[in-house]
C-alpha cells in the first residue's frame, strides 16, 4: 500500500515542481496580497508539514505506546472548502527563497519522510497514532497517504497564487 501511495505523493510532488518551474524566484516570492502566501511559502509550508510528519511518527513508533486509532477521512483535506488555520511551527518564513534552495529542502524533507517510513515495520504503523489538528488521533499508516493529500489541497491554492501573479504581470 505505501509504494502505491509513494508513486502517487511522487506524482503530486511532480506536478507542483512543474507549475512553478516557468516562474522567477521574483515572482514566486511575491505574495498575491497581504492575507496570502506567496508561491515560495506555499513551498516552504510544504516542506515544514513534510519534515514535521516525518518527525512525529518517528517519535511515536519509538514510544511504541500501543495508541490505536480508528482510520480517519484524510482524504477530505484535500478540499479547501474547510480552512484550517497552519500550526505555527508550519505558517512559512517571511524569507526569500530561490527556487534552487526550496527544491533542496523540499528534496529533503521528502528523503527524511521516506526514510522514517521505511524504518517502521507495518505492526507499529498500525497500533500507534498521533493527534492532527482535526481529525484527533490519526493511525501512523495514514500519515504518509496523508502527506500526498495535503500536496493536493496545497496544489489548487499554488495554481491559483501562480495565475494572480501572471494576471498581476499584464
Amino acid at each position: 500500500m505505501l509504494h502505491l501511495q509513494n508513486e502517487e505523493n511522487a506524482r503530486i510532488r511532480h506536478t507542483i515542481l512543474k507549475k512553478v518551474e516557468p516562474f522567477s524566484d521574483e515572482d514566486l516570492n511575491e505574495k498575491p496580497s497581504e492575507s496570502e502566501w506567496s508561491a515560495m511559502q506555499i513551498l516552504d509550508h510544504l516542506q515544514k508539514i513534510e519534515t514535521t510528519i516525518a518527525e512525529g511518527v518517528k517519535k511515536a513508533a519509538e514510544k511504541n505506546e500501543q495508541k490505536k486509532a480508528w482510520k480517519k477521512p484524510i482524504q477530505l483535506s484535500v478540499s479547501r472548502k474547510v480552512k484550517v488555520d497552519a500550526p505555527k511551527h508550519t505558517v512559512p518564513e517571511e524569507h526569500y527563497f530561490t527556487l534552487d534552495e526550496m527544491k533542496k529542502k523540499l528534496n529533503s524533507s521528502r528523503n527524511r519522510l521516506y526514510e522514517v517510513f521505511a524504518s517502521v515495520d507495518d505492526e507499529t504503523l498500525k497500533n500507534n497514532s498521533m493527534p492532527h489538528p482535526v481529525f484527533g488521533d490519526v493511525p501512523l499508516v495514514q500519515w504518509f497517504p496523508f502527506v500526498g493529500y495535503h500536496e493536493k489541497r496545497h496544489l489548487a491554492q499554488l495554481e491559483e497564487t501562480l495565475r494572480k501573479i501572471d494576471e498581476n504581470k499584464k
